[in-house]
C-alpha cells in the first residue's frame, strides 16, 4: 500500500503546501532525465510482490495480520508487511538480475516466503490461500473494524471517503448481477494480487510502457482468476471492475464531464518520458495524502545523489495505474520501473512465474516486431481489449493490429507464446525455465482452465449437486488450499469435492451467508388476490411488506391468506381487498451479521417460521423453517462422511 509515513492533506493549506514538493519533485525528475547519466541501465531487474488472505479452519476470512507479522518477524524482518485490512499480507521479494535462472530463484524463493507465513499462520490457527479474491469473502469482513490498524490506512480511508462526499454503489454485471452500497473503501482489501517489476533505461521507457499497455489484455486473458464476489459469479477477472469501483472518488454530474477515476488503465499512449505520465497524473487527481518532506532535492542533484522524490512518490501511490510507472533509487543509484498489477494471486506460486515470464518475455522483444504500437493500433483499443479480457477471459475476441480480430487462443498460443520466448532466449534466461514455464502458459490456454473456469466449473458442479452457495464456496477455497500446498498448476488440477470441508460447521455461519436473497415482495396497498397468487406462483409461504424505499413494514404469510379466502367462503364474508388488511405489522426480524444460531434461538422462542433480515432499515434478505432443514441435511451429510472415514482408519 506503499509509502507508510503519510497523513490526510485536510486542508487547502496543506494541500498547497504538499503540492509545491510535488512540483519541486517533477522539475528534479525533468532535470534527471535530461541530463541523462542519473539512472541505471545495467544490469537489468526484475522483482514482485505477493498478496495473499488469511483464513480460518471454516475457509472464512481470518483478520489476525498483526498477529502472524509479529511471528513472522521472528524470522525475518524484512519481507513482510501488512496490507489495508487485517485478512491480508504482502511479500516484498528481493529484486533479480534479468537473466540465467532467475525465474526458477524466483520461483524458490517465492516458495519459501509463501511457506514462512503459511507456517506461522497455521501457528496460529489459521491457513492461506493465493487467490485474487476470496471466494468466501462476506459483506461483514469489509467493516472498518477489519482495517489494519495503522496511520497510512487510516489516511488513506478518510482521504477517499472525504473526496467521495457519501456512500458507494457497487455495480458488476456477468453471469449474474451485483448492486450493493457500502461506505467505505475496505472492499479494495477483496482484492489481492501478484505484481511482477521491470527495470526499464529512461531512454526505453515509453516504447517499453506502450507494449506494457498492448499486451496487459492479452497476458490478462490467460490469468483470469477473480470470477466471484459475495457469491456471485462477475467477471472472469472481477478485481478490475471491483478496484476501480471500490477507491472511486468520482461523483455523478448533471452533464458528460469527462473524469477518470484513481483506478485507471490510461487515456492514451505515452508519447516522450515517464514524466509525462506524473505529470498527468498530478494535473488529473487531487492529492489525498501528505508527508512530512525534509530533502532539498535541488541540493541533491547539485551535490550528484539522486534524491527519492517522496512527495511525488506518494502522490503516485494514490493513483493505481493497471501498469504503474515507478522511480527508486537503490544503492546511490536511480532507476525507472514498470509495474505490472492485473494479474491475480495465485493459485500457486509456479503459476505466477509461468505469468511473469510470458509477461517479461513480451516486454523484451515485442519492440523488436512493433518498435511504435501506436502506429499499429488505437489506444482505444487497446484500452477496450483489456476490459473485455477482464470480462471473458479466453473467450475474448481481440480487436489486434491492422483492424485484425482474433480470438485469445489464437493469439497467445501462435503469436505472442513464440515472442516471449525469442525474449527470454534474448536475455539468455535458462532454457529449461523457459521451456517450463511459457508450456504451462500455453498448456492452460489449450486447455481452457484458467483458474477462473476452474473455480466457475467447480462451482456450478457442486451447486448442482449440493445447491448451498456458502458450502459450495468452502468446498472451493479448502480445495485450491490443497493444491496450492501440492505445488502443481492450475491446469493439471481435479475437482473440488464437498468431502474436501474437514472442518467445515454450520454454527459458525452467519444469517448473510444462508439468508434467501432472492425475494419476492408486495406493498400494503397491492390487492391481496395478487399476493395469493403470487404466494402459488412461486410456490412460497412468507411474503415481506416493503415500502416504496425498501423498508420492511409488514410481513404476510400463506397461513394468513388461507384464513383470509376461508372466512369468505364459510362465513358468506366478502374478501379483504389489500395486504395492509392482514399483514403482521413491524414483524420480528434479524441482522446480515447474525449468528445462525441466534436466528434458530429466535425463531424457537418466538414460535415463527420466517425472519426477515434488515440492514440500515432496509429489507436485505429472509430466513425460513427452509433454510434450516438444508443446513441439517449437509450437516448430517458431513457427519456420514466422517464417521465412514472414521470406520475406514479403525480397520486400517
Amino acid at each position: 500500500m506503499g509509502e507508510s509515513r503519510v497523513k490526510l492533506a485536510d486542508s487547502q493549506e496543506e494541500v498547497q503546501r504538499f503540492m509545491k514538493y510535488v512540483l519541486k519533485d517533477l522539475r528534479a525528475l525533468e532535470r534527471m532525465l535530461n541530463e541523462g547519466d542519473w539512472f541505471e541501465t545495467d544490469p537489468i531487474r526484475i522483482g514482485a510482490e505477493q498478496e495473499l488472505c488469511l483464513v480460518d479452519q471454516q475457509a472464512k476470512a481470518w483478520p489476525h495480520n498483526m498477529e502472524v507479522l509479529e511471528k513472522l518477524h521472528e524470522v525475518d524482518n524484512g519481507s513482510f508487511t501488512t496490507e489495508y485490512a487485517k485478512f491480508n499480507l504482502e511479500i516484498n521479494m528481493e529484486p533479480l538480475e534479468f537473466k540465467g535462472d532467475c525465474l526458477s530463484r524466483m520461483e524458490k524463493n517465492l516458495q519459501q516466503q509463501v511457506d514462512k507465513v503459511r507456517t506461522a499462520t497455521e501457528e496460529l490457527g489459521g491457513e492461506i490461500v493465493l487467490t485474487g479474491i476470496l471466494p468466501t469473502i462476506r459483506k461483514v469482513d469489509i467493516d472498518l473494524k477489519n482495517q489494519t490498524p495503522l496511520q497510512r490506512y487510516r489516511a488513506l480511508t478518510q482521504a477517499i471517503n472525504k473526496l467521495r462526499g457519501g456512500d458507494y454503489d457497487l455495480r458488476i454485471q456477468g453471469m449474474d448481477e451485483l448492486l450493493m452500497k457500502f461506505d467505505s473503501p475496505l472492499l479494495e482489501a477483496c482484492n489481492t494480487g501478484f505484481q511482477v517489476h521491470l527495470q526499464v533505461g529512461p531512454d526505453e521507457f515509453v516504447p517499453k510502457y506502450n507494449i506494457a499497455q498492448l499486451v496487459t489484455a492479452p497476458v490478462l486473458a490467460s490469468t483470469v482468476g477473480s470470477p466471484i464476489l459475495f457469491g456471485k459469479r462477475l467477471w472472469n477477472e472481477t478485481r478490475i471492475a471491483l478496484f476501480q469501483q471500490s477507491v472511486d472518488t468520482r461523483t455523478v454530474g448533471d452533464h458528460l464531464r469527462e473524469s477518470s477515476p484513481r483506478v485507471t488503465f490510461g487515456n492514451q499512449w505515452v508519447e516522450e518520458s515517464i514524466l509525462e505520465i506524473f505529470r498527468e497524473d498530478t494535473a488529473r487527481y487531487r492529492v489525498m495524502l501528505s508527508s512530512e518532506v525534509t530533502e532539498d532535492v535541488e541540493k541533491l542533484l547539485d551535490e550528484g545523489k539522486p534524491p527519492a522524490l517522496r512527495a511525488l512518490q506518494v502522490h503516485n501511490g494514490t493513483v493505481y495505474r493497471w501498469n504503474r510507472p515507478c522511480y527508486g533509487v537503490t544503492d546511490g543509484r536511480a532507476h525507472l520501473r514498470i509495474e505490472n498489477r492485473v494479474c491475480p494471486s495465485g493459485p500457486t506460486v509456479t503459476d505466477e512465474v509461468a505469468n511473469s515470464a510470458f509477461w517479461l518475455g513480451l516486454m523484451n522483444k515485442m519492440g523488436d516486431y512493433y518498435p511504435d504500437v501506436s502506429e499499429k493500433m488505437d489506444f482505444d483499443d487497446a484500452r477496450m481489449n483489456f476490459v473485455a479480457a477482464s470480462k471473458m477471459g479466453l473467450d475474448t475476441k481481440f480487436r489486434w493490429f491492422d483492424d485484425q480480430r482474433i480470438n485469445a487462443v489464437d493469439l497467445i498460443t501462435e503469436e505472442l507464446l513464440p515472442i516471449a520466448r525469442e525474449g527470454l532466449e534474448e536475455v539468455d534466461i535458462k532454457s529449461s525455465d523457459i521451456t517450463e514455464y511459457l508450456d504451462i502458459i500455453e498448456q492452460r490456454v489449450t486447455a481452457g482452465q484458467t483458474p477462473s473456469y476452474w473455480m466457475l466449473n467447480n462451482y456450478a458442479s457442486l451447486m448442482k449437486e449440493h445447491g448451498s452457495k456458502e458450502q459450495t464456496l468452502a468446498a472451493i477455497t479448502t480445495a485450491m488450499i490443497k493444491n496450492q500446498k501440492k505445488g502443481e498448476p492450475v491446469h493439471k488440477w481435479g475437482r473440488a469435492r464437498m468431502e474436501d470441508l474437514e472442518h467445515w460447521k454450520p454454527s459458525s455461519l452467519i444469517v448473510e451467508e444462508f439468508m434467501t436473497t432472492d425475494l419476492f415482495t408486495v406493498q400494503k396497498d397491492d390487492l391481496l388476490e395478487f399476493t395469493a397468487n403470487l404466494i402459488d406462483w412461486r410456490r412460497i409461504r412468507y411474503v415481506p411488506v416493503e415500502d416504496d424505499k425498501k423498508h420492511l413494514v409488514g410481513l404476510v404469510t400463506m397461513r394468513m391468506v388461507f384464513n383470509a379466502y376461508s372466512k369468505a367462503v364459510n362465513h358468506d364474508e366478502s374478501v379483504v381487498e389489500s395486504v395492509e388488511d392482514i399483514m403482521i405489522e413491524n414483524p420480528i426480524t434479524i441482522h446480515p451479521e447474525a449468528s445462525i444460531m441466534e436466528a434458530m434461538e429466535i425463531m424457537n422462542s418466538q414460535q415463527i417460521g420466517c425472519l426477515p433480515v434488515v440492514k440500515n432499515n432496509r429489507l436485505v434478505g429472509i430466513i425460513t423453517e427452509q433454510n434450516y432443514m438444508t443446513i441439517a441435511r449437509r450437516l448430517l451429510k458431513v457427519l456420514h462422511l466422517n464417521n465412514e472415514e472414521n470406520e475406514e482408519s479403525d480397520k486400517k
